[in-house]
């Protein structure tokens, strides 16, 4: 069913993992896709050339999205390249550990950055084009963490729940112009995670299980996002959608 088809998306941090995932879904369901990485130039082109071998059109496009001019540059190059832009999925993120005695204000401020100033950025240079769409759609992506707290998280904990409020916020005040937004809240996911703890989990995880019991894989997460941004859920804005397997059964 390619319910997106004739529609563009740009996905940030869509290199690899759920970001990965968020790309070949929206691709799959008919979407022109502009893949977004900071540096890894090599994965961003695996994802475009996996979108291209099953009939999809990808492009890639490097830019830092902490980076306002930047920010400018890559929404304009998606636009410019794929005819307009009806979805923006703000998924780029840092997810490293330190303890509160060890995070020191450069750091605080690149979890901020990486998270939400970058879904800040990318949503209001969006605007324009998301405007024009008559459809147009952006999907945060949250976290347990914002939901549950999580010790040696405290700049990912706080970006993250600040996701949530700029989520609220830009529901209500763009819903006049016809787009919908809402967030996505992973948790659980079975994704490489480098060396957060001795399991290479968040050790948040460790405290943590599915009722499910099971990890989720990125593809549930993205189908999530892919139903977010189809027609058949044009109603639903200003939302918080936990993908966890009922590991937090919040709001």
């Amino acid at each position: 069913m390619a319910e997106l088809a004739g529609r563009s998306a740009l996905v940030t941090g869509a290199s690899r993992n759920i970001g990965r995932a968020i790309a070949l879904a929206l691709a799959e369901a008919g979407a022109a896709v502009a893949v977004n990485a900071r540096t890894s130039r090599a994965e961003a082109e695996s994802v475009a050339a996996a979108i291209a071998a099953k009939g999809g059109r990808a492009i890639v496009l490097l830019a830092d999205v902490t980076d306002e001019a930047a920010v400018r540059g890559l929404v304009a190059a998606a636009a410019g390249q794929l005819g307009g832009l009806d979805i923006l999925v703000n998924n780029a993120a840092v997810r490293h550990e330190v303890g509160i005695d060890d995070l020191d204000y450069a750091a605080w401020r690149q979890g901020l950055a990486a998270i939400l100033d970058s879904a800040f950025l990318c949503s209001r240079a969006a605007l324009p084009h998301l405007r024009a769409s008559g459809a147009g759609t952006i999907v945060n992506l949250g976290g347990l963490s914002a939901h549950t707290g999580a010790a040696r998280r405290a700049h990912v904990v706080a970006a993250k729940a600040g996701i949530v409020g700029l989520t609220r916020a830009l529901a209500h005040e763009l819903a006049a112009d016809g787009i919908t937004v809402n967030c996505v809240s992973p948790g659980l996911i079975d994704t490489p995670r480098g060396t957060a703890s001795a399991s290479g989990d968040p050790a948040h995880h460790a405290r943590h299980a599915t009722l499910s019991g099971r990890r989720g894989p990125p593809a549930e997460v993205a189908a999530m996002v892919r139903h977010l941004c189809g027609p058949a859920a044009r109603f639903v804005t200003g939302q918080v959608i936990h993908v966890n397997g009922g590991a937090y059964l919040g709001g």
